[in-house]
């Protein structure tokens, strides 16, 4: 077979010389052979559909350790998988596209509109039907609200109290609305460090965590696990996280529908935490808050157990102010028969 030469190789799969020899370091595109004397890089044309895939990936922005990984799958694998990584990136780019016009609007002076609401919230933390500990906890002030939900066993409701108390501070920092995702998500960090030295020699805590951080009518909302949180808005609820659970992973590769999700034995295994993992994945977003907004931030002792036209009626009660809504879910949970525990935060933005 005759082999090409990095030049000729290099127009035909729309790579440059200088990239085919990067990917030849890094271990992406190895050459076919090299000429011993002058050190030439050699290919075969059976590695063209590989290096235009690569130039493709590249095209889209996608890192080299990915573009590794979805090189190798079958092509049905390979299209979920850019699938989930666009997804990804879209989300990333409406994230700061969200922080660059509230930045111009602060610069600008026009980011002091309804400065002046005012969260009115109400707390639930209670033991599942089944358990005698309580591994869950939840908070909420005038400027944060948060849960966590500890995985049961050693450490967990130490585990779920830490990332909560690493945030606590952020209820007293006076900063501007423009600082918000920073802030959330330096303390995500923190929240991390903090959940990852309560480990032992042969154990090491997890525990997801929502919290949501306010300045005026701006808030960042920050997600790491199967926590969640809703916003009922005009009558209508829509759930702003995405659950970082294996079974969710199944759902995004069209592998599973939502009906089978929802019953799988393995839909409480978390894919992220604090504590997992070598280093922290946060969700992060940034949302502009509207009189007459309802949050809600709950555990899966909820989530799981208490289907989502029930929350949504329970939230819309006209008369239901946040402690009697967050009394109602933890019944409802309750009346599901719901195992596990459960912890929930209520708030309603006012004028």
């Amino acid at each position: 077979m005759e082999l090409l030469t990095i030049g000729a190789f290099a127009r035909a799969s729309g790579l440059t010389a200088k990239a085919l020899r990067l990917y030849d370091d890094t271990g992406l595109l190895r050459p076919a052979a090299v000429d011993p004397e002058s050190g030439y890089r050699l290919y075969e044309p059976a590695q063209l559909d590989r290096a235009r895939l690569i130039a493709r990936l590249r095209r889209i922005g996608m890192p080299l350790a990915e573009i590794r990984d979805v090189s190798r799958l079958a092509p049905a694998e390979a299209a979920a998988a850019i699938g989930v990584y666009w997804r990804r990136v879209t989300a990333d780019t409406a994230a700061r596209g969200r922080l660059a016009s509230l930045l111009v609007d602060d610069l600008s002076g026009r980011g002091s509109t309804m400065s002046d609401l005012t969260i009115r919230h109400a707390v639930r933390c209670e033991a599942g039907a089944a358990r005698d500990t309580n591994e869950d906890a939840a908070y909420a002030g005038d400027r944060l609200l948060a849960v966590a939900d500890g995985m049961r066993g050693p450490g967990g409701a130490a585990a779920s109290t830490a990332a909560i108390d690493a945030l606590r501070p952020l209820e007293l920092a006076d900063a501007p609305a423009a600082d918000l995702l920073t802030m959330l998500a330096e303390a995500a960090g923190e929240a991390d460090s903090a959940v990852r030295g309560g480990a032992t020699a042969d154990h090491q805590p997890v525990t997801t965590l929502t919290a949501i951080l306010r300045a005026g009518s701006r808030l960042a909302l920050v997600h790491i696990g199967d926590t969640r949180a809703y916003l009922l808005r005009d009558g209508e609820l829509t759930q702003l996280t995405q659950d970082h659970t294996y079974v969710q992973s199944l759902v995004d590769r069209g592998t599973l529908d939502r009906a089978e999700a929802a019953t799988h034995p393995q839909r409480a295994l978390l894919a992220r935490a604090l504590g997992a993992g070598d280093h922290v994945e946060a969700d992060l977003a940034l949302r502009t808050a509207l009189a007459g907004d309802r949050y809600l931030l709950c555990s899966d002792g909820i989530s799981a157990y208490v289907d989502r036209a029930a929350i949504e009626a329970t939230l819309a009660e006209p008369d239901a102010d946040p402690e009697r809504a967050a009394g109602r879910l933890v019944e409802l949970a309750y009346a599901a028969g719901a195992p596990d525990n459960i912890a929930c935060v209520v708030a309603d933005l006012v004028s």
